[in-house]
């Protein structure tokens, strides 16, 4: 039987496994902080002298592509690769895929080089990724063809990993399997980094469930939506919605959890 979103929670906070993200400066403090609030132990190692030593201490490392540079694209490369050798899982976020050649190059060519456990993003960067027209501006995704679950289906098969494609609704893929996922809140869309965040909590359910990863990214998911729905319920705005999704995941109960999971 495969275990629930709420008992792969449970084992995270007894497991408390340490995930290394090498992630952009814009929400290095976020994903760290919500990796905390949800019970996973956070690492933020980038330099090239350490990460292949930090990895192979790691229960899963995330890779986001948010604001690079040369020495970081070799740091993910080298930490990547380590991660393979260890059977670390790997999350790939290729933030902005798209909008240029740079990130576009750069999150190709982490899929040519490291092996992808869950690659995490939006319609336009996935839709980018598979060569399937779409518009991406900035690091927003503005549209792309086709349907989200068609989208990650190909993803995961062409790709060989899972693909999760998030949005109003998530679709989440192993290329065979494909699961939807309807949990969330409009005001996540408000903060920047909660993209960013839903790839850090998807490492941290990945850490302890590695063999599970297409229900460990759907589980991750449906866990971030369930924490916004619950800190959109008394928010003011996009600031005290902030704030409360840090409570909000570290208040997730995972029998609630399971209850309230809209994973079909």
């Amino acid at each position: 039987m495969t275990p629930s979103p709420g008992q792969t929670l449970r084992e995270v906070r007894e497991r408390k496994p340490l995930v290394h993200q090498i992630t952009n400066y814009v929400v290095m403090n976020e994903t760290a902080n919500a990796t905390l609030a949800l019970g996973a132990l956070p690492v933020m190692a980038h330099a090239r002298e350490e990460v292949e030593e930090m990895v192979a201490l790691a229960g899963a490392l995330v890779l986001n592509i948010g604001t690079l540079s040369p020495h970081w694209v070799e740091a993910m490369l080298l930490a990547g690769r380590a991660a393979n050798e260890h059977g670390v899982p790997v999350v790939l976020d290729p933030v902005g895929a798209g909008a240029t050649r740079f990130r576009t190059e750069t999150a190709r060519r982490l899929l040519d080089e490291v092996k992808i456990a869950v690659l995490r993003g939006n319609q336009g960067e996935v839709a980018t990724l598979v060569g399937v027209e779409a518009e991406v501006r900035g690091v927003e995704s503005i549209g792309a063809g086709g349907e989200s679950a068609d989208l990650a289906r190909t993803a995961a098969r062409n790709l060989g990993l899972v693909a999760a494609v998030t949005g109003t609704v998530d679709h989440v893929s192993d290329g065979d399997r494909a699961l939807a996922v309807a949990n969330g809140h409009e005001l996540l869309a408000s903060v920047t980094g909660t993209g960013c965040m839903s790839s850090a909590i998807t490492g941290c359910f990945l850490a302890v469930a590695r063999d599970r990863p297409l229900e460990a990214a759907a589980g991750a998911l449906a866990a971030f939506g369930v924490a916004g729905e619950d800190a959109a319920r008394d928010a003011k705005g996009p600031g005290s919605f902030h704030v409360g999704l840090y409570d909000a995941l570290a208040a997730l109960d995972p029998e609630t959890l399971d209850a309230r999971a809209k994973i079909s």
